[in-house]
């Protein structure tokens, strides 16, 4: 009972005020890296169709046992056509989802099913076009942000996590759990360290693998494929790096909503964001 009356004392000395979260072109970059990772996932899943498997080192095919994932359809036991994903070695049926999908009287034979793909036929040639044009969208738009958050000292400010931030982790993680959101001038450091991990790890990850797997940038820049142990494995890691995005949105997406999706939106849109205050707290609407 204790705890519920000071939770409502608390509440009752909230105020709400708005200020000017998100700068323009944190907005910009916002919306068009939302828009190109979307196209690139679909033309993505439409080029890994092409060759749905996966390997580690330089080279690949039919005479080397080096696959880590493959999803293809294969004849069952009763002669009909089945869904199997191998990881690791490990066979798994995925019939309905994965290799074989789609209604008895149309069924897709291939990885991932047609209405994940762009185009939603076989179309490599279509694929690589849609896929290429949004990847140096999405390149274009990350360097963009970058330059302008290490000139207005947005990425120290609001990215880069204080030893405060990751002091304060559990509590933070906890609070998350139970649903209970302060919606403060920045980012909590839960929040900090997610986006450090998206925006300066994945998203560079994301770049340089793609860049890997080009043979004009494999003759420019050696060293990139190096790096990476070469272009299958540049390959297994971009798939593995656009799974981990793909998880990052769901939750993103979920935590929106959870948190106030009128607020959220509304400062990824005009920038203004609604906190709360303390009563007596210093500091007018902006």
């Amino acid at each position: 009972m204790a705890t519920a009356i000071d939770k409502q004392k608390h509440d009752t000395n909230l105020q709400r005020t708005t200020i000017r979260r998100h700068g323009l072109m944190t907005r910009i970059t916002h919306w068009t890296w939302a828009v190109a990772l979307f196209f690139l996932l679909l033309s993505g899943l439409q080029i890994f169709n092409a060759h749905p498997s996966l390997y580690i080192g330089e080279q690949s095919g039919f005479a080397f046992d080096n696959s880590v994932l493959s999803i293809r359809a294969v004849r069952g036991a009763d002669g009909n056509a089945e869904g199997l994903t191998t990881l690791l070695g490990r066979p798994i049926d995925t019939t309905g989802l994965l290799g074989v999908s789609g209604p008895e009287d149309g069924r897709t034979y291939q990885a991932f099913p047609a209405w994940l793909t762009v185009p939603s036929y076989h179309d490599l040639a279509t694929g690589r076009i849609v896929h290429f044009f949004f990847a140096w969208l999405f390149a274009a738009a990350f360097a963009s942000w970058f330059a302008a958050s290490l000139i207005n000292g947005h990425l120290r400010c609001d990215i880069l996590p204080t030893f405060s931030d990751i002091r304060g982790l559990p509590s933070s993680f906890v609070e998350h759990l139970r649903f209970r959101f302060h919606h403060g001038r920045s980012y909590n450091g839960l929040q900090k360290i997610s986006y450090a991990i998206v925006l300066l790890v994945l998203f560079p990850l994301m770049i340089l693998t793609g860049l890997t797997m080009s043979p004009g940038m494999n003759a420019a820049v050696p060293l990139l494929t190096e790096i990476f142990g070469g272009r299958q494995t540049a390959r297994t890691i971009h798939f593995a790096v656009m799974l981990l995005l793909v998880g990052f949105f769901a939750i993103h997406i979920f935590m929106v909503f959870a948190a106030g999706p009128i607020n959220e939106m509304r400062s990824m849109v005009t920038g203004r964001y609604r906190i709360d205050r303390e009563a007596g707290e210093g500091g007018t609407e902006r």
